[in-house]
């Protein structure tokens, strides 16, 4: 590598006054991961505002051999966004709604736009853009294409790279990738883009994307439920997806832990069932029709109540119910880290496997951490478990800490054993990319490696992350 210096002058140059700070409080909230487990550091943080300053920026980084980290709205949970010495390049000022076209059912905007105001620009044309997590208002769209986020409606709509046409990408040697069609069937050869999408921008920088739009529907109900077991919310799962045809939106699992946890820590929330059942499933359903998806939520309560799978059960009766309902959901994280953190598995697993895996896996871990407080809710539609831990009241957070390595092994030899996965939406990142190893399958590590050395042969583009 030449002088870091000169590299940095020439870096400074390249994407002009406005693109560039070394000014350490505007950096400061851009190196800390949210829950404090990942302190950064970076000589310089770019913001270039346009396509062509990304390139010109990359170039420079290629030429002088300057590895990169790209950022989008900081919200991942895997370290890969935090930049350890790297050049940081956020993407945060790129926020262009390049195009809207409802007839198409379409939208083309530029990375940095946030995931919220995605869905904004899609309600404003009287379109859904249906990806929905609980960091929306942060999280932007090229971070969630970086790491293909799933979020709450995947049992409909599909992961981010269901719901990607096209992308627009800086690749590592600075050359754009145009692939910004808006295309739904293009069999030209290989689709390019889908090696950039959950690619964690290892092999290139997504600039923009186009990104497919749906109906807004015009019913919806929202219902709060109590089982008794993991099976039963399976079978209720099966149940509602047989009654609705394809009307089951969201289907969220929460075990009671996890409940009280947000009932204590988190402000105005309140027990939404009074049997408070050890487990509870937010059921979301739609329809097109209006009214249909409260008849539908009606018929399905009625038969589960009599088939035996459901204890209790609430349906919001106003868009403000329903938003309590989801918050106690959504806010799952922010008890956790009140309860004073822990230790976060995004795992997913074939359905029938999920039962026997918590409850074996559950008995492990208190085992081997007598004390320990296991939350266990997640997107069970689509078999993804958020399968964490929590150190018991008033154990040393820095001590537990220290043993996440010894109850991830656990928690991932039992992924594997059931043919899972140890990420199911949130990436490796430098959390995972070493644990990886230790279970991805080695034809399938060397073939990523071969793609990632064509793509990127400095290994300039997040080196830290992925193999």
């Amino acid at each position: 590598m030449t002088d870091p210096s000169a590299a940095l002058a020439e870096l400074k140059a390249a994407i002009g006054p406005d693109g560039w700070t070394d000014d350490v409080a505007r950096i400061a909230p851009h190196l800390t991961e949210w829950r404090g487990t990942w302190q950064g550091e970076t000589p310089i943080m770019l913001t270039p505002g346009s396509t062509e300053q990304v390139a010109a920026a990359v170039r420079v980084c290629a030429r002088h051999g300057l590895a990169i980290t790209p950022q989008g709205g900081n919200t991942g949970l895997v370290g890969g966004q935090i930049p350890q010495g790297e050049v940081l390049l956020s993407l945060k000022r790129m926020r262009a709604v390049r195009a809207v076209l409802p007839l198409e059912d379409v939208m083309v905007v530029e990375a940095g736009l946030t995931l919220l105001e995605a869905q904004q620009v899609a309600a404003d044309a009287e379109r859904m853009f249906p990806l929905s997590l609980a960091a929306e208002g942060s999280a932007t769209v090229g971070g969630v294409i970086s790491t293909n986020a799933g979020g709450t409606a995947v049992l409909r709509y599909g992961v981010t790279r269901d719901l990607v046409l096209g992308l627009e990408a800086v690749l590592a040697d600075g050359s754009v990738f145009h692939g910004l069609k808006r295309l739904r069937k293009d069999n030209t050869g290989y689709d390019l883009k889908q090696l950039l999408i959950g690619a964690e921008g290892t092999l290139g920088i997504v600039t923009a994307a186009a990104l497919k739009l749906f109906p807004v529907m015009r019913s919806r109900a929202t219902a709060m439920v109590g089982v008794e077991t993991v099976e039963a919310a399976l079978n209720l799962l099966a149940t509602a997806r047989a009654e609705t045809g394809g009307g089951v939106e969201a289907f969220e699992l929460m075990n009671r832990q996890g409940l009280e946890l947000v009932l204590t820590h988190i402000p105005d929330t309140r027990e939404p069932l009074d049997s408070r059942p050890p487990w509870t499933v937010l059921i979301e359903l739609v329809s097109g029709e209006p009214g249909a998806a409260e008849r539908a939520m009606e018929r399905l309560l009625e038969t589960a109540l009599e088939g035996g799978l459901i204890v209790d059960a609430a349906v919001a009766q106003t868009k403000s119910q329903a938003a309590q309902f989801w918050r106690l959901r959504e806010d799952m994280s922010a008890a956790q880290k009140a309860a004073g953190g822990g230790w976060k598995h995004d795992i997913s697993l074939p359905l029938s496997e999920i039962p026997d895996f918590i409850a074996a896996t559950d008995a492990a871990l208190q085992s081997a951490f007598p004390g320990i407080r296991q939350v266990t809710f997640g997107h069970l539609g689509d078999g993804n478990l958020h399968y964490n831990v929590v150190p018991p009241a008033g154990d040393d957070p820095a001590a537990f800490a220290a043993r996440r390595d010894a109850g991830a092994r656990i928690v991932h030899d039992a992924v594997a054993a059931r043919a899972g996965s140890i990420s199911a939406e949130h990436g490796l990142g430098v959390l995972k990319t070493d644990e990886a190893r230790r279970y991805k399958d080695p034809v399938q590590v060397a073939a990523m490696r071969a793609v990632r050395q064509a793509l990127d042969p400095q290994r300039i583009l997040n080196p830290r992350v992925l193999f």
